[in-house]
């Protein structure tokens, strides 16, 4: 399974990339009051690109040697991760008055840069090794 290591990872990256992409488009889509993000076919394209994404995570998790998770790094990236998920979900909900839906957007990207830079670092602290010094 080694072998495949760098093909699955570069397609877990991009799935991780096109998944932030794609929640960024329709969340400031949504906040500017456009119907389009709420579209059946952008929620299956999301749910699919998240799909692959978990997939290749499962797979990296798989073939990669324990030890490199040592330092609790996966633990706080999943962490993160579902606090993305959840987050978001919520910032989706058509019950959400404008204001609500902004502050939860914002906390879902912040949720997801933290997710990219544990992913980085291989460090549960992320961007705040970098923002510590």
């Amino acid at each position: 399974m080694m072998a495949f290591y760098p093909d699955i990872k570069l397609v877990h990256m991009g799935a991780a990339m096109s998944s932030g992409t794609l929640f960024a488009l329709r969340a400031l889509s949504l906040l500017a009051g456009l119907r389009w993000p709420r579209a059946a076919a952008v929620r299956y394209l999301s749910y699919s690109i998240d799909t692959v994404l978990l997939t290749g995570a499962m797979m990296l998790l798989t073939i990669l040697p324990a030890g490199m998770f040592a330092n609790g790094w996966l633990v706080a990236k999943i962490v993160f991760l579902v606090a993305y998920v959840a987050i978001g979900i919520a910032a989706f909900r058509p019950a959400r008055g404008h204001r609500a839906r902004a502050v939860l957007v914002v906390a879902a990207l912040l949720c997801f840069l933290q997710v990219y830079g544990i992913a980085r670092a291989h460090d549960p602290w992320g961007w705040l090794l970098w923002l510590g010094g």
